[in-house]
């Protein structure tokens, strides 16, 4: 998300992008991405400074670090981004920033539910779906 900062009105300007995972280099090994985020941000230049109220949506997927089983969860950050502008700026690209964000908040170890129980250590059956039968 880009933005030249003489198009900012004084009174604002309120943006809404669709961005794939892919253009801000989102995925890791554990987490995925299978559809673009919804990107809003509401900007305004106060003197010497750009202020963005920004908003990001979207689904991850990621394995379960107990049971392995894929799982999905809601991304919903709101966040705000400030960028002090020198003379010779025109204009201000939000992307770093706002994968900055993303990234901060993934989970070091994810889990499908707070309660999964994981794998049986003997037999690797899930837990989750009912007892093992090897006496563990």
């Amino acid at each position: 998300m880009k933005i030249r900062i003489n198009q900012i009105p004084p009174e604002g300007l309120e943006l809404e992008e669709q961005i794939s995972a892919q253009v801000l280099d989102l995925e890791t090994e554990s987490i995925k991405f299978r559809g673009p985020l919804t990107v809003k941000a509401q900007v305004s230049r106060v003197t010497n400074a750009v202020i963005a109220k920004v908003s990001v949506a979207g689904r991850i997927f990621f394995d379960c670090s107990r049971c392995l089983r894929e799982s999905e969860a809601a991304l919903k950050k709101d966040f705000s981004l400030h960028f002090v502008l020198d003379k010779g700026d025109v204009e201000i690209n939000f992307d770093p920033d706002i994968r900055q964000e993303i990234i901060i908040d993934y989970p070091i170890k994810p889990l499908c539910r707070t309660d999964c129980l994981g794998l049986c250590l003997k037999c690797g059956k899930n837990l989750n779906e009912g007892k093992c039968n090897c006496n563990n």
